[in-house]
């Protein structure tokens, strides 16, 4: 009979004493890699917002996204400057004309960095939002605009304010990439259509819970309506007449209908969790979260 090694193998394995009794070695698996996309709406976060701060260290944040099994969110600039070595890091005190200096020496290659730490383990940032763009001098816009681009995000966004909107969306048609509105309950459906005249990249991020609470109406109709200018939906449940912000499903705000909406369409529109009604006694914010981000789920396989 003509040996192969696989039968020369056999002998002197059965040649060891005990070798039998050995165990297969079992390779390391990778880990499961995040996924909140459900029938086809991809579930996001607000980060770190959601955690309950504008600044995070980028690993800690990152595992606190990967322990809630989410894979997209929209990213606040503070952790990725923080990342890049901003002078206003770690709570430390930093004026305009220094974060203006600071923001001139930055390499996008750093950026890129930070962008491939968060694609390895899953998860995507396609939103950042700016707080303070509108006082940034013009080269500070575009460097908003470049880091976001070099962080693989579609869109970036910011507060409403109808004063400085048109600026912005220049800067926005000039690198081709959205800025989203964030409109709060004093936001109303004119605002959002004065700045779309302004400049074809001026967008929406439409707050469901805030719209409830300031119009005393559906945002429905206006998702409907606009939704080819709507990046992204903050999921949060207020109730009507500047009411509270609520769990999930205790308020007036229709969050199944809108997202179920977005689901039918086929709308490439984040449903983004913006948590802010209270933790309950004996409960912690990422059990809450978790609990938000379940009944988006359920809301969306039924």
């Amino acid at each position: 009979m003509k040996l192969t090694r696989r039968h020369l193998g056999k002998l002197a394995l059965a040649a060891i004493p005990g070798a039998a009794a050995v165990p297969r070695v079992a390779w390391a698996q990778k880990p499961a890699r995040p996924n909140s996309k459900v029938a086809g709406v991809q579930i996001g976060l607000n980060v770190p917002y959601n955690f309950g701060g504008r600044d995070m260290n980028a690993d800690e944040l990152l595992d606190r996204i990967l322990k809630l099994d989410v894979n997209a969110v929209e990213m606040r600039s503070q952790p990725v400057e923080s990342f890049l070595g901003s002078p206003a890091a770690d709570g430390r005190k930093a004026d305009a004309d220094a974060m203006r200096s600071w923001r001139a020496t930055v390499s996008m290659d750093r950026v890129a960095a930070f962008r491939k730490k968060y694609n390895d383990a899953g998860v995507l940032i396609e939103i950042v939002k700016y707080d303070g763009i509108y006082n940034m001098a013009d080269a500070e816009v575009d460097y908003c605009f470049n880091l976001a681009r070099t962080l693989g995000a579609r869109a970036i966004s910011c507060e409403i304010d109808p004063k400085h909107t048109q600026r912005i969306g220049q800067f926005a048609d000039t690198h081709k990439l959205p800025v989203a509105y964030h409109g709060h309950a004093a936001t109303k459906p004119a605002d959002w259509e004065a700045a779309f005249a302004q400049a074809r990249y001026n967008w929406a991020n439409l707050d469901l819970g805030h719209f409830v609470a300031g119009n005393n109406t559906s945002p429905v109709p206006f998702l409907k309506q606009h939704h080819v200018r709507i990046s992204h939906v903050h999921v949060k449940d207020r109730k009507l007449n500047e009411g509270a912000v609520t769990p999930f499903g205790e308020g007036d705000t229709p969050i199944v209908e809108a997202l179920r909406v977005i689901r039918d369409n086929k709308w490439p529109i984040q449903a983004t969790i913006e948590f802010e009604y209270p933790v309950p006694a004996g409960s912690d914010r990422t059990a809450e979260i978790a609990k938000t981000i379940e009944y988006c789920r359920k809301a969306l396989l039924s």
